[in-house]
């Protein structure tokens, strides 16, 4: 193996934010592209939790944490500086995505699963995250969540509210979040973006590897 495998799924955000830090470095890969309904166990032999993305290095080591991915690209390449110095900024904000609104997130998207409440309460939640983010928005004039520039943070978050949004796209777009429309829009039609969304056929243990550059 001379170059990273990733396992992936395309529409899952925490693959998204993966694709996008190792695209962002320009670190190719060996793509494996999944179905989280039909694991192969080649994936869980190495990683059982059985998620998206798990990148196994050359010399045998195994990350799969989404966040974890992007801090292992950035440390090989970080051309424009994604990392921020206040780690700890960046860290807590992602922390309040992948929990409480990513919580709120998937009751909101299912609702229909969790019957305790209706599908504005679910979303009420969510829009705690997305007020805030509005307010962080406006203290770059929309550039950026912490700074007037994309950071690991915009990037690891903007899936997730892209996920939100296309959940009632019509509700999203008459919000009172004009920054965070913006940003998000900008993101979404993004370059970058529109690199790692290219779809691939599905893995297939023992065909060729499928090398993806990300151009």
């Amino acid at each position: 193996m001379t170059l990273p495998v990733l396992y992936s799924f395309r529409r899952c955000p925490y693959a998204m934010r993966g694709r996008l830090a190792l695209a962002y470095a320009g670190i190719s890969v060996e793509l494996r592209e999944i179905l989280l309904k039909d694991k192969p166990q080649a994936m869980l032999d190495i990683s059982p939790k059985g998620t998206v993305p798990v990148l196994q290095l050359p010399d045998g080591q195994i990350i799969d944490e989404s966040i974890d991915v992007m801090h292992w690209a950035l440390a090989q390449n970080d051309p424009d500086g994604w990392l921020l110095p206040e780690q700890e900024l960046t860290a807590e904000l992602i922390e309040q995505n992948d929990g409480p609104f990513k919580d709120a997130l998937d009751r909101y998207k299912y609702h229909v699963r969790f019957p305790e409440h209706s599908r504005e309460h679910y979303r009420a939640l969510g829009e705690v995250f997305l007020q805030k983010l509005e307010t962080l928005l406006e203290d770059t004039q929309g550039k950026g969540l912490l700074r007037d520039r994309d950071s690991l943070a915009d990037l690891a978050i903007f899936p997730f509210i892209r996920q939100f949004a296309n959940t009632d796209n019509q509700w999203f777009e008459s919000a009172p979040y004009p920054l965070l429309q913006n940003w998000l829009g900008q993101h979404v039609q993004s370059e970058l973006f529109a690199r790692v969304m290219k779809k691939y056929p599905l893995w297939v243990p023992g065909q060729d590897a499928l090398v993806v550059v990300w151009q």
